[in-house]
């Protein structure tokens, strides 16, 4: 029988299933493991369009939905936290004039 997950472990494996989940979506060669050590700024390097974000969030607010137990609008919330810390920058988001 499988030895079932904490809480804590469930959401350490969401980080992991998160980041690569984000890389494959973006068309991105990287994984969690190429940067789990690095303490810069890591997620400038690479880029993702406003098409491939959205993708990538649905897939996670639903991830968390079945695996964290979360309801749909919480889920939601959670995902635009995990956007803020780990997303990727948007290629073609359009830039302000100055």
């Amino acid at each position: 029988m499988a030895k079932r997950l904490t809480r804590q472990e469930k959401i350490d494996k969401m980080v992991v299933d998160m980041i690569n989940k984000m890389f494959e979506i973006a068309g991105h060669d990287v994984t969690y493991d190429d940067i789990k050590d690095r303490k810069d700024d890591w997620f400038h390097e690479w880029a993702m369009t406003e098409a491939q974000n959205d993708e990538w969030r649905e897939w996670g607010k639903k991830y968390i939905q079945k695996n964290l137990n979360m309801h749909a609008k919480q889920a939601e919330k959670e995902m635009l936290w995990i956007n803020l810390m780990w997303g990727l920058k948007l290629s073609d988001y359009p830039k302000v004039e100055e």
